[in-house]
């Protein structure tokens, strides 16, 4: 056992963390004079090391989810989630949330065609919290950086504001609130073809390249972000507004974190600079889920499909949601780390 967990631990700092990637850069920096241990050189290794080393994650996962989702077009998706009724329906379209596009903006198209297509609305809305809250790049993501006790919590948790927000959503029969151009809309249904291996790999190499744009400049700003807070700004003060003393810090984050807009990826630099600095991890993941689920962006377009009254209750849902399982992390924080 101790040898498997040695393994384990091996393959989460030096494979996915690339703790070894950190110190190259350190040594190179050092030898052209930067003193890594000071603000300007700890900056400076610590944007290089983030940047290379979400950039293969990001790449090597994009790939990999890509190719799972060639398997899951709109049209399959929507047959499967058919097949399921009641809480069934909404933990099944939860779980598909996790093998579609990485940011909020990108999933609202697809929530638009599912209930378009008739899916009950309770269940589109699992699918639309999950998707960019919770997806296999994020579990892997946050493995290499918190762990996986942390990662594993986080992806349940996610998924269980997914679920239970849905579920929520289809009990009030907010039906009526759902603009009429959506709900008069014919769903035509278009068998997917099916592709051949080499068809799902260009399909995955295209969407390496197509994401990666879209996502770089967020990549760039979040770990410039987390550099600054790693290294320039004072561990007293981000105890003070973040940390243990403050009641309200799980609240602060969350509400700080909605009107920005970023994917996961984007996020979790500027979450690692947060932990490192002293804030306690429920705060610093509620900040997470707040920027990858309520970006303004995403409420902007969400406003163009349902009725403020209905964008307005999943708001609500999920920023509850978000604050509650905060507190529960900061309460059970020394059982994950």
């Amino acid at each position: 056992m101790e040898i498997l967990q040695n393994v384990w631990l091996f393959f989460q700092d030096q494979v996915l963390g690339m703790k070894w990637l950190n110190a190259v850069i350190g040594n190179l920096l050092s030898l052209f004079g930067l003193d890594v241990s000071g603000r300007i050189g700890g900056s400076i290794q610590f944007f290089i090391y983030d940047v290379l080393k979400i950039t293969v994650l990001l790449c090597v996962l994009i790939f990999i989810i890509s190719y799972i989702q060639s398997y899951f077009p709109p049209e399959r998706s929507k047959k499967i989630m058919s097949r399921f009724h009641g809480v069934w329906a909404n933990i099944v379209a939860a779980l598909l949330g996790t093998v579609t596009p990485f940011c909020s903006c990108s999933s609202i198209p697809l929530f638009i065609g599912f209930t378009s297509a008739g899916l009950p609305l309770g269940v589109t809305f699992s699918f639309l919290i999950s998707s960019p809250m919770v997806d296999l790049g994020s579990l892997v993501l946050l493995m290499s950086i918190f762990g996986t006790k942390v990662a594993i919590t986080y992806v349940i948790v996610g998924l269980v504001i997914a679920v239970v927000g849905g579920t929520l959503i289809e009990k009030l029969h907010m039906e009526n609130y759902v603009e009429e151009f959506i709900r008069s809309a014919s769903s035509v249904d278009i068998e997917s073809p099916d592709l051949t291996k080499k068809e799902r790999v260009l399909y995955a190499k295209d969407q390496v390249v197509s994401t990666f744009k879209k996502v770089l400049p967020y990549i760039l700003v979040g770990v410039g972000i987390g550099a600054l807070i790693h290294n320039w700004i004072p561990e007293s003060w981000i105890e003070m507004v973040l940390g243990s003393n403050n009641p309200f810090g799980v609240v602060l984050a969350t509400l700080l974190g909605v009107p920005m807009y970023a994917d996961i990826f984007g996020t979790i630099p500027v979450a690692e600079a947060l932990l490192y600095k002293g804030a306690q991890l429920g705060t610093v993941l509620s900040f997470m889920m707040a920027v990858t689920t309520l970006s303004l962006p995403s409420i902007i377009m969400l406003r163009k499909a349902v009725k403020p009254r209905l964008l307005g209750l999943f708001v609500a849902i999920c920023t509850i949601g978000i604050i509650i399982v905060g507190y529960l992390f900061n309460i059970f924080q020394y059982l994950l780390v």
